[in-house]
């Protein structure tokens, strides 16, 4: 335990990286920025430029020259992308701190399992970012399952509403479009959902089978009087996925946010324009380079005999989840905000409104998710107590092998056993 503010490096000052260090800059009785790596200074700057004392934030260009140096800290939160977590966060085991990965663990099975040992041999405190485990929502959704109102749980549907302008900016032009540079959508978008599955029901998801592909953003969809990009396009005004409908009005409303910040540094439409016109997010979604999925549904069976079914699908509005839970006694419906549960006993229904803590989404804090995370681990840092972390390496690492499972049953059209250990389901 300490009476100190925890000493907290960043590798990775990406998006999400500065959204944890945004927390970190809010809560300095909690936690001290003291280092961060990125190989980009502007990155490097922006998230030093919230400390009480930014020229006391040490910065690096990668992080190997941290772990190197001479700078003291407890903690290291890896924000790199999804192919760059299973490196440092091997090493940094090695050194003895404490670790805070963001979702996914990695891309692969071997370098999941090889982080968790990694963190298991040395002894340290160790978080995934799946957020969704601490919304006030979800504790309202499980402290109603745990108590019994429901019975037993039977059957679980849940919906992720991945968003028209969402799947475009990140899945079609952006940095997660093409599986071997990033990870299957499942894995990057969508791990959050079956962990959070497994979090609530307090079930672990043994077998699966799951159906998906990319079925829209295709060259053969490209209308005819397309052009390659956004701004020089004839029909722009009347698509859903134009740059422009997505970029400008966020600019002109919001400034330089998400998803307007991960386009471009420059300020001002000048610079948007300029951006579209030149860079990734300017092209026609139907003249992209990607290769991921853009709707997938995974049937679970869960251990004790329940079922669950996800869907992922691009072609819905942005925004929370959807669930319905099905018991011998009850039945819950949810929307994020609020649940709707009806009691089979006496036919009775009840309405609970969830506290709302920001939006949806990566730019609006993930319902609480975000600043859950991060409280949950420095807390954890701060007294030693493991159990503050709800998404620690046993139950992350089950989480993402059902997911490598859905992915390998979408290819082979196979009913797949999970095996949690080797050679064990």
């Amino acid at each position: 335990m300490t009476n100190r503010p925890v000493r907290l490096a960043l590798v990775g000052a990406g998006n999400r990286g500065q959204t944890y260090t945004r927390w970190a800059h809010s809560n300095p009785d909690r936690v001290t920025l003291v280092a961060v790596a990125d190989p980009h200074s502007r990155q490097r700057e922006r998230a030093a430029a919230g400390a009480k004392d930014p020229d006391a934030v040490r910065r690096f260009e990668d992080w190997r020259a941290l772990i190197g140096s001479d700078v003291e800290y407890d903690a290291v939160l890896i924000a790199t992308q999804d192919r760059e977590h299973a490196e440092p966060a091997i090493a940094f085991a090695g050194q003895g701190k404490h670790i805070l990965l963001e979702k996914p663990m990695a891309p692969t099975e071997d370098e999941c399992r090889r982080i968790v040992a990694a963190v298991e041999d040395a002894g340290v405190l160790f978080g995934v970012c799946h957020v969704l485990r601490y919304t006030p929502y979800t504790d309202l959704v499980k402290e109603v399952i745990d108590s019994g109102m429901l019975g037993d749980v039977v059957d679980v549907q849940h919906l992720e509403p991945v968003g028209w302008w969402h799947m475009a900016h990140s899945y079609v032009r952006g940095p997660w479009r093409k599986e071997a540079e990033s990870t299957p959508m499942l894995l990057g978008k969508s791990c959050h959902d079956l962990d959070w599955i497994a979090y609530v029901t307090g079930r672990r998801i043994e077998r699966v089978a799951s159906f998906g592909g990319r079925r829209h953003f295709r060259a053969d969809n490209k209308p005819t009087d397309a052009a390659s990009r956004c701004l020089d396009c004839a029909i722009e005004p009347d698509c859903p996925y134009s740059a422009l409908k997505l970029y400008l009005p966020v600019l002109r409303e919001q400034g330089n946010v998400w998803p307007v910040s991960v386009v471009t540094d420059a300020e001002g439409e000048a610079g948007m324009l300029d951006a579209l016109r030149t860079g990734p997010f300017g092209r026609c979604v139907y003249d992209c380079d990607n290769d991921v999925v853009d709707h997938q549904s995974v049937v679970m069976e869960l251990n004790g005999g329940a079922n669950a079914t996800f869907t992922m699908t691009a072609f819905s509005e942005q925004t929370h989840r959807q669930t319905r839970i099905f018991g011998t006694h009850g039945c819950l419906e949810g929307d994020g905000e609020k649940i709707t549960v009806v009691d089979f006993r006496n036919g009775a229904t009840l309405v609970m409104d969830a506290p709302v803590v920001g939006g949806s989404n990566a730019a609006s804090d993930h319902g609480g998710g975000d600043q859950g995370v991060m409280d949950a681990f420095t807390a954890a840092v701060a007294t030693g107590d493991a159990t503050l972390i709800r998404s620690g390496p046993g139950e992350s690492l089950d989480s993402h092998l059902a997911v490598f499972a859905a992915e390998q049953s979408r290819h082979n059209a196979a009913v797949v056993s999970i095996h949690t250990k080797e050679g064990q389901s």
